[in-house]
């Protein structure tokens, strides 16, 4: 367990670096809001392609991975659409509050996970990092999108709707270009790479200093009971959720220890953009990602531990 501690402390020290920079002003809010931008916008997409477009899935067992990733979202939807009735009607929830709650249960921080893997697995955890970032990043922010539209009060619902908020969603198409470009065995130039692996080399420390500059103490310091939904929901269901599904489809190895710490982090932050854009609570939202985040300094070294004892 303490190994495990000391494997992800790195990342986390990351994320308080940035809360602290914030907290002291060192660096200004109206800075921070430009990283956000720069990281939403530019590297994470680059991130996104520059890892799909290098990952070998020969590797990996396809098949039952893919099964295990589509049922992962499938059910998650499926759950926590289905808690909408009881929550309108035993709490009165807004519509902009489920959709947050929504968010924080179904979206992943697949940044934190990746530097976690490379951490503990080096290059060789990349490939199945990369195959959940293809399989699950274009699913879960295509029914993102839909949820946040379906249930707007300031967005009508209409397909055209959705179909707009997902072709302008930068991480679904980095995601997609990634994949068009790995299996269409489409020949890159090497300057090319070189440009889009030194863009995804700045993601991955400012994309964290940027979510420690983005956690608010104050909102966390006054908890409603819909951030509770999203802190449980996203610590403890989800990762038990792909804990059941790797045992029943028999994913084993690193491979299932990669998708226990992908289920394991916290929500995205660019979810807290989506949730301002798009007529969530994005102060429920920052909420809850900064109390998901305090406690996943002790869960994740949990299921780190778990995926090492019984899935190894």
């Amino acid at each position: 367990m303490l190994a495990a501690f000391e494997n992800i402390l790195p990342v986390f020290a990351i994320v308080m670096l940035g809360f602290g920079l914030r907290k002291s002003n060192f660096v200004t809010a109206d800075k921070w809001q430009i990283v956000d931008e720069l990281c939403f916008w530019v590297l994470f997409p680059a991130l996104l392609v520059s890892t799909l477009v290098k990952a070998d899935f020969s590797q990996i067992e396809l098949g039952a991975v893919t099964a295990v990733m589509l049922l992962m979202v499938v059910i998650t939807t499926a759950l926590v659409l289905a808690i909408y009735p009881v929550l309108r009607r035993v709490w009165k929830i807004g519509k902009p509050q489920y959709t947050t709650v929504f968010q924080t249960v179904s979206r992943y921080h697949g940044f934190i996970a990746l530097a976690i893997v490379l951490e503990l697995f080096g290059p060789e955890g990349s490939t199945a990092i990369a195959l959940s970032f293809a399989v699950m990043v274009p699913l879960i922010q295509f029914v993102n999108i839909v949820v946040l539209v379906s249930f707007s009060e300031t967005i009508k619902f209409s397909f055209a709707n959705v179909a707009l908020g997902v072709v302008k969603n930068p991480i679904f198409l980095g995601a997609m270009l990634g994949l068009v470009l790995n299996f269409g065995h489409v020949p890159i130039w090497k300057p090319v790479l070189t440009f889009m692996d030194l863009l995804a080399s700045a993601a991955l420390g400012l994309s964290l200093l940027a979510l420690g500059a983005g956690l608010s103490l104050k909102a966390a310091l006054n908890p409603s009971r819909e951030m509770w939904v999203g802190v449980l929901g996203r610590l403890l269901m989800i990762p038990t959720l792909m804990g059941v599904l790797c045992w029943i489809f028999g994913v084993s190895g690193m491979t299932a220890q990669v998708l226990l710490i992908f289920a394991a982090v916290p929500a995205a932050a660019n979810g807290y953009v989506l949730a301002k854009k798009m007529g969530g609570d994005a102060e429920l939202y920052a909420s809850t990602l900064t109390v998901q985040t305090v406690f996943s300094f002790i869960t994740v070294p949990i299921v780190i531990w778990v995926g090492a004892n019984f899935f190894a």
